[in-house]
């Protein structure tokens, strides 16, 4: 049986890509959730006014792969200490969250979190939210996927916005 996986990690086109890579992740949806306007567009999120935020939704097979596996590596895909929102985006449709399905989810969620912070790999505090999921809307037809339909500018915007300069040095050969 499929399970749902919901996080917000700033702009979904870069969240995407890091988890069609494993085994067990069966789909991966940019959209937007954790607002109070139903089915927004990306103009209305972007606008800061729906209080959604930009988000990925996956749908896994927790035989192959883990709900505690996903949440590791969402935390190397973002940087969990700013409030503001993430790399070259920033406002609160850009805000970090792990949003959880059920009971189970929330304990995992906290406790990795927890956990993230007993490193000492950040020196700021973990900020990223973790949040009861609500509604998730699918994003507009050409921003799914983006990273395969728009090659060249996904790169140039993952590299420009400092993304992956970030992650490559935090994470290093840690990932």
């Amino acid at each position: 049986m499929m399970e749902k996986a919901i996080f917000a990690g700033g702009c979904f086109w870069c969240m995407v890509k890091p988890f069609h890579k494993y085994d067990g992740v069966k789909q991966v949806v940019s959209g937007y959730t954790g607002g109070h306007t139903v089915n927004p567009t990306y103009e209305e999120v972007c606008s800061n006014e729906t209080g959604h935020r930009e988000a990925i939704e996956i749908t896994f097979d927790p035989s192959v792969i883990t709900y505690e596996e996903l949440v590791t590596i969402f935390w190397k895909q973002i940087d969990p200490t700013n409030p503001n929102g993430q790399f070259g985006d920033l406002g609160d449709s850009y805000k970090t969250a792990i949003y959880y399905m059920d009971a189970t989810q929330k304990e995992i969620a906290e406790r990795s979190k927890y956990e993230l912070e007993e490193t000492g790999l950040f020196k700021s505090p973990i900020v990223t939210d973790i949040l009861p999921a609500s509604t998730f809307y699918p994003a507009e037809e050409h921003h799914q996927d983006y990273y395969q339909k728009q090659p060249f500018h996904y790169e140039r915007y993952a590299y420009g916005s400092g993304r992956v300069p970030f992650l490559q040095r935090v994470w290093g050969d840690k990932e």
